[in-house]
């Protein structure tokens, strides 16, 4: 089913998922990702908890017992009460509106005495996976414990899908697999994007760095229609086209790299869309006095910390004639004011198109997802992803062990679990 060669070669479409699923009466593990941030005891941003509240509120009302399980920090074994769920279950009631049990441990005669007193419909999470080494080494020893709990296991984390842990992959070839609402809904958006695009397809990757983004470009430019590079990373596509960047952020060991890219993208027929002109200063700083030139004028002592008004006409123009658009990076250092304005500009574009029912449109990346929120554009948008590394291996071609192990393992049909 699986050759290695990325998230193509994997038949999404054998993945069962949780719809019609009789659970009555069953224990449901469900892998999520509540590794939320959590400050002064309380957590800061439920966004995680709330993206698997969709699935835990469908197995509550079919009947099951809903088993939680997740991971929270790196406490590499050792327990702390900085790395306990502990919150996240306060937290998780409030917004399920239900109780919800907490377990001080993950595995053991008393978590699975907690969880033989719960009654259909409850709910119960457990402590901290990590505080186990057989989590992140993938422990097939840990994974049964884990599946002695449960008589199915549903996976709605996606987030944590390009780790072969316990929890996402060893556990799912041992028991009953399904994909959560949240896992499915990931799936689909990013194959939409990628694997059968509506064409043309835009893709928007920006960041500091090419180093950081190199299996990203590369898979991309043998994949899109067009690729617009932003932040800093356009510095150095610029650079490798002979162009002085003054003191901007640039990267001149990779110049043979982004020609590789480049010399791709040119071979699958992918244009490389790069600013014109760029917003300038002497310095990242608010309130600093700022200037816009065309990007062969940059001043020898500036730095370019945004894409200028032209740059931005051309995208515009660039996105009138895509379905659809992948988004991961910021065109410029949008966090300081005003060097956020081309990313603000082409996101509120890209949303209004969404809204009109021109485009589909899809993000990730945490940057991307804070720049999308800044601009007023994130609820346009057809799919925000939250998962961070997970989507990023997938924009490179990556295989996601956690994708992978549902497509790949021998569920039973369901009507063998019902």
């Amino acid at each position: 089913m699986t050759s290695g060669n990325g998230m193509a070669d994997i038949d999404l479409a054998s993945i069962k998922t949780i719809d019609g699923l009789d659970v009555a009466g069953k224990r449901v593990l469900v892998r999520a990702d509540l590794n939320v941030p959590v400050e002064d005891g309380a957590v800061a941003d439920a966004t995680r908890i709330e993206r698997v509240l969709p699935t835990i509120e469908a197995l509550r009302k079919a009947g099951a017992k809903v088993v939680l399980m997740s991971h929270f920090g790196r406490p590499k074994g050792e327990r702390s009460p900085e790395t306990s769920l502990k919150p996240v279950a306060t937290k998780l009631a409030e917004l399920l509106g239900a109780d919800v049990t907490f377990l001080d441990d993950c595995i053991g005669p008393d978590v699975e005495a907690g969880i033989a007193s719960l009654k259909d419909g409850d709910v119960v999470l457990l402590e901290n996976l990590r505080y186990h080494a057989g989590e992140t080494k993938n422990d097939i020893g840990f994974a049964k414990q884990l599946a002695a709990l449960g008589d199915i296991y549903v996976d709605d984390a996606f987030s944590c899908a390009h780790r072969a842990h316990a929890s996402v992959e060893a556990i799912a070839r041992l028991m009953p697999a399904y994909a959560g609402m949240a896992m499915m809904a990931e799936i689909n958006a990013l194959s939409a994007a990628l694997e059968n695009p509506k064409r043309p397809v835009m893709a928007v990757v920006g960041g500091a760095k090419v180093s950081t983004k190199i299996e990203v470009l590369t898979n991309l430019a043998q994949r899109m229609d067009m690729i617009v590079v932003g932040g800093g990373m356009a510095n150095t596509f610029l650079f490798a086209d002979g162009i002085d960047v003054g003191k901007s952020l640039c990267e001149p060991d990779f110049v043979d790299t982004v020609k590789e890219i480049t010399e791709k993208a040119k071979a699958s027929g992918c244009e490389i869309v790069l600013p014109v002109d760029v917003v300038v200063a002497k310095s990242l700083a608010e309130d600093v006095e700022t200037s816009v030139c065309g990007v062969d004028e940059i001043p020898d002592d500036a730095l370019a910390l945004d894409q200028g008004p032209k740059s931005v006409e051309l995208l515009i123009e660039k996105l009138e004639g895509a379905h659809t658009i992948l988004w991961n990076g910021p065109l410029g250092a949008f966090e300081i004011a005003p060097f956020g304005a081309a990313t603000f500009a082409l996101a509120t574009e890209a949303g209004a198109r969404t809204k009109a029912g021109k485009l589909i449109s899809v993000a990730g990346g945490g940057d991307t997802v804070r720049a999308l929120n800044m601009a007023g554009a994130a609820d346009n948008f057809t799919y925000i992803s939250t998962a961070g590394g997970a989507f990023l291996e997938w924009l490179a071609g990556e295989q996601l062990p956690g994708v992978a192990v549902l497509a790949d393992c021998a569920t039973p049909p369901q009507s063998a679990v019902a």
